[in-house]
């Protein structure tokens, strides 16, 4: 049975908005409020409708982060969509499993950090916007790669890759940071998909197929790290 922890304090609203909706939030809210001003009745209960679409788009729910030494949490919300050994790519030299995970509009879009840790190097690289659930979208996407060596020797890369209509990537860290599992570090607006690069010996947790949850679901563990349950 794991412990829990909070890697931030907390909000105080019952739901939580991220702080890049806010202006897409309150330009739908005022345009809302003029509609409905001037007697336009169906025209501001469709911009209700998008400013609550809006609000959904943009939750920021608290999650609670499971703290055993040595695990490796999801970095996104959404389907795992493939699990493979990958070897000299664009991101690695070395031999590594990728995890990648697809963000349908439907889900929560704020990255966490999935292992504590030292920001190493951030890369960002431009690109074009095919589908994200595609095999060549993680290199020829526009996409961010965010780098940690974690505090027991272990280094991992995860991948913040553009979709089809996504056209925004955020990034709050910089380098040389220390980071804490679970804690934001950013988010990909309107559908896109996040690589996780991790070291060969890393114990899975999950499978193609499952959903997964940013900070709250297990990816996989190192057994070297993790000492007694």
């Amino acid at each position: 049975m794991d412990d829990f922890m909070w890697p931030e304090t907390p909000s105080r609203w019952a739901f939580p908005i991220a702080s890049a909706g806010y202006p897409l939030l309150a330009g739908s809210a005022f345009v809302t409020l003029v509609l409905a001003l001037l007697g336009l009745t169906p025209l501001a209960l469709a911009a209700l409708a998008g400013t609550l679409c809006v609000a959904g788009f943009f939750r920021d729910p608290d999650r609670a982060i499971p703290s055993r030494p040595g695990l490796v949490v999801s970095p996104a919300d959404g389907r795992v969509i493939s699990i493979e050994r990958v070897r000299s790519n664009a991101f690695f030299d070395a031999e590594m499993t990728r995890i990648s995970i697809f963000m349908s509009v439907f889900d929560v879009h704020v990255n966490r950090i999935p292992a504590e840790g030292r920001i190493d190097r951030i890369r960002y690289r431009p690109g074009t916007f095919v589908a994200a659930d595609r095999a060549e979208a993680s290199i020829r996407n526009e996409h961010n790669a965010v780098y940690i060596e974690t505090g027991y020797g272990k280094r991992l890369c995860m991948v913040q890759v553009a979709g089809l209509i996504a056209r925004r990537i955020i990034c709050r860290v910089q380098e040389d940071e220390t980071v804490r599992r679970g804690q934001r570090f950013g988010m990909i607006c309107f559908g896109s998909r996040l690589d996780v690069y991790l070291p060969p010996e890393i114990r899975l947790a999950v499978s193609v197929g499952d959903k997964v949850q940013a900070g709250s679901s297990i990816i996989g563990s190192f057994a070297d790290a993790a000492g007694p349950r």
